[in-house]
């Protein structure tokens, strides 16, 4: 399969630093511009998580830097079950060389207790595993899916990551999430309308103390109502309560399910299912900061 051979996204790209310089380049071809970014790089390892942006920045490196990608996709109770096995099965189907390695972040205290400043830590230590495998590898460079829409959030795990010399390339173009899926899209990968997934633990609020326990509940909840034919949503765990979060268009959906809504997440644990009527927004745990 030539994933990126039907690639032909052009228009006005703005370069930017993460201070804001932007510096802009004219009708350039956007595919044009991530190749020849990533052709400079030599060789590259990619930050995985079979999430759209990750698993496209694998695929034009390829294209460019062939067999001297390499990609790590971390393991842990953060990440939901079902999305470790469409990243191995995204990775095999692409040829993407992808190791599988555990990351121990809930060994951490400072993070499990679970400040505003969570992401920061977790990226922290990700970010020094990553070099460290990247030194075994003989790799010089590491990257991953940051992209420009992503500034529009509360991310203190930039910082961190920026720290420790981690690349974002789709960033440094000024590259959007839009611009992304449409790159995607139009090289026939299935995944380009695939929704935006976070770690388990932004579904419980700063303060709280995250556990492998609470992360459990919040994964097989979200499992259930996806099961019951809900797409792109949130159960955010405020102790025994359930807070859901779906898209708007769904919202009667619930209504009219809420019986076997009650009945799946009394069977995950919560006392109380309740139904968020501002529906689903990223990182929703943010807007008391």
């Amino acid at each position: 399969m030539n994933v990126l051979g039907k690639f032909n996204v052009s228009g006005t790209v703005k370069k930017m630093n993460i201070k804001g310089r932007y510096s802009s380049m004219e009708k350039e071809n956007v595919q044009d511009a991530l190749l020849k970014e990533l052709a400079g790089l030599e060789c590259l390892l990619v930050s995985y998580s079979g999430g759209i942006d990750s698993t496209l920045l694998a695929l034009l490196a390829q294209k460019v830097l062939q067999d001297k990608v390499k990609c790590i996709l971390f393991d842990a109770p953060l990440v939901p079950r079902r999305a470790v096995k469409e990243a191995e099965e995204n990775a095999q189907k692409f040829g993407i060389s992808c190791s599988i390695i555990p990351f121990p972040i809930m060994e951490n205290e400072k993070f499990r207790k679970n400040s505003p400043n969570r992401c920061y830590i977790c990226k922290k230590q990700s970010a020094r595993i990553l070099k460290d495998q990247a030194e075994k590898l003989g790799i010089s460079k590491i990257a991953d899916g940051i992209n420009a829409s992503d500034l529009n959030e509360y991310r203190p795990g930039l910082q961190a990551s920026n720290e420790e010399g981690i690349l974002h390339p789709f960033l440094s173009l000024g590259i959007q999430k839009k611009q992304i899926r449409q790159l995607a899209q139009d090289c026939d990968c299935e995944f380009w309308n695939k929704p935006s997934s976070s770690c388990l633990a932004s579904r419980i609020p700063y303060g709280e103390e995250i556990t492998v326990e609470k992360l459990q509940t919040i994964e097989n909840a979200e499992n259930s109502l996806h099961d019951l034919g809900f797409s792109n949503l949130r159960v955010r765990l405020h102790g025994k309560i359930a807070r859901i979060e779906l898209v708007p268009e769904e919202l009667e959906k619930a209504i009219n399910m809420r019986a076997r809504i009650l009945e799946v997440l009394q069977d995950c644990g919560f006392s109380y299912i309740t139904l968020d009527i501002k529906g689903y927004r990223s990182g929703s745990m943010d807007e008391v900061l």
